[in-house]
């Protein structure tokens, strides 16, 4: 390769990361992309380098919790019927459930993508929120600068 050719195939994994992030985000459209999501970020998983490494088990780990919480929320939209609550009470849990669950997994994508796109490992793949992730202000603080 020349001096001046620029290598445009990326590291290991990363292009899978990236793949994985966009069948999650179609999984609010078709549900089925998750499941297809997390398969293949477990398949690549061992064979990808340390950053991919951590968004592919972030990523796995996004499918799994998600799960665990709409089994949660079953059990408890059945007890709510055991309990001959009024149907209000389900749809309102329903609701709320799917709300909630919707914006998490959002913003684990968008955790996951602008970590992925600058590079960056997630902080804490093993994290049940956002990887770990801090706000950031691109903004210096008011008080930064200003004699005192």
């Amino acid at each position: 390769m020349r001096d001046h050719e620029v290598s445009s195939a990326a590291p290991a994994g990363r292009l899978t990361a990236a793949v994985v992030y966009v069948l999650y985000i179609g999984s609010v459209m078709a549900v089925v992309t998750a499941p297809l999501g997390m398969l293949l970020a477990w398949w690549r998983m061992r064979r990808a380098e340390e950053v991919a490494h951590s968004h592919l088990l972030f990523q796995v780990r996004t499918f799994w919790i998600g799960i665990l919480a709409a089994l949660c929320a079953y059990l408890a939209w059945h007890v709510l019927g055991l309990f001959t609550a009024p149907a209000w009470m389900s749809w309102a849990l329903g609701y709320t459930f799917f709300t909630l669950a919707l914006i998490w997994m959002l913003g684990r994508c968008a955790v996951g993508i602008r970590r992925l796109m600058s590079g960056q490992a997630i902080a804490d793949a093993r994290s049940v929120l956002f990887g770990g992730a801090k706000a950031d202000r691109d903004r210096p603080d008011s008080d930064a600068g200003v004699p005192a």
